[in-house]
């Protein structure tokens, strides 16, 4: 049975962002995490992409005016419980999308700032980095770069964790209540991805690590992460949980496709992972998550060994 949102019935969660053709990332990937974890999931479209496996080939970018009224009609008649903002491609959304929320704000705010795709194409013009800087982000509970959008957004090299934990204190002097600089990008350390967690009001730090699974299909990964970390969120998980059951079920999604043959690129994951239990990692240690349960790890961490 579904659990009851916050204006009573099912939890209602709507992400803003660009479509991808090939379904594997974008409000396609949004949409069948929030279906797959139990919420109902509705759509901003601010771009459409020509999108597959192997790159995107054109983007068409919404106009201002759509976008606006895309957001009246879910707002007005459906709702909302919790927002994911994925792509929002132009300055000119981003301000929109901006100036939308902070006239009505939703507690559940999940930022992931999409700048480039897999494949390396550009999915935000450069003007919009000083809007999601200084309008969105400071609304947001939980922002979500990976190692490349952490280093646009702090303006230094964002490679060890060292500079992870470094661009978390940075970003979040921003405004936002929590940062989670994803490691996907790094290689392995021992063996692990490990993602850095940080909490701007109380100053603290958590890791959360997986083990690495060698496959292609990691398309849409960040889209996932966000949009089920929004939906855990609609559904009154504390935000430390919510985080953790999002790379729970982002490893489960990356398991599950592991040896799909979708494309000749960069494969989709498995949305079809399983929900993820409940769990609050510790601060200031390294929580891992494997075989389906998560464990604190005793020993510390450093970029030599990942221990």
């Amino acid at each position: 049975m579904m659990k009851t949102s916050i204006g009573g019935g099912v939890p209602r969660v709507l992400t803003i962002a660009g479509s991808d053709s090939g379904g594997g990332a974008g409000i396609q990937a949004d949409l069948k995490t929030m279906h797959q974890l139990g919420v109902y999931g509705m759509s901003v479209v601010t771009a459409v992409t020509a999108q597959n496996t192997e790159g995107v080939f054109d983007i068409q970018t919404m106009p201002v005016l759509s976008v606006q009224r895309q957001m009246r009609a879910v707002w007005d008649d459906l709702g909302v419980d919790a927002v994911k903002c994925g792509m929002l491609a132009t300055a000119e959304i981003v301000q929109a999308v901006s100036d939308w929320l902070h006239h009505r704000p939703t507690r559940n705010l999940v930022v992931d700032p999409v700048m480039v795709a897999k494949g390396g194409a550009a999915l935000l013009a450069p003007p919009a980095m000083q809007y999601l800087r200084e309008r969105l982000m400071p609304l947001a509970e939980v922002v979500t770069p990976n190692l490349p959008e952490a280093a646009a957004l702090v303006g230094y090299p964002v490679e060890t964790l060292a500079q992870a934990n470094q661009a978390c204190h940075d970003i979040a002097a921003l405004g936002p209540a929590y940062v989670v600089v994803k490691g996907g990008h790094r290689a392995a350390l021992g063996g692990q991805i490990i993602d850095v967690v940080y909490r701007r009001e109380s100053q603290t730090v958590c890791y959360l690590a997986a083990p690495y699974i060698d496959t292609p299909n990691t398309h849409g990964t960040g889209c996932t992460f966000s949009s089920a970390l929004a939906s855990l969120l609609a559904q009154g998980w504390d935000t430390l949980e919510a985080i953790a059951g999002a790379k729970a079920f982002v490893s489960e999604a990356i398991l599950g496709g592991s040896g799909w043959t979708l494309g000749h690129g960069n494969g989709p994951t498995n949305h079809f992972a399983p929900r993820p239990a409940r769990y609050r990692p510790q601060w200031g240690v390294v929580n891992t998550y494997q075989g389906g349960v998560w464990q604190v790890q005793t020993k510390g961490v450093n970029d030599d060994d990942g221990t």
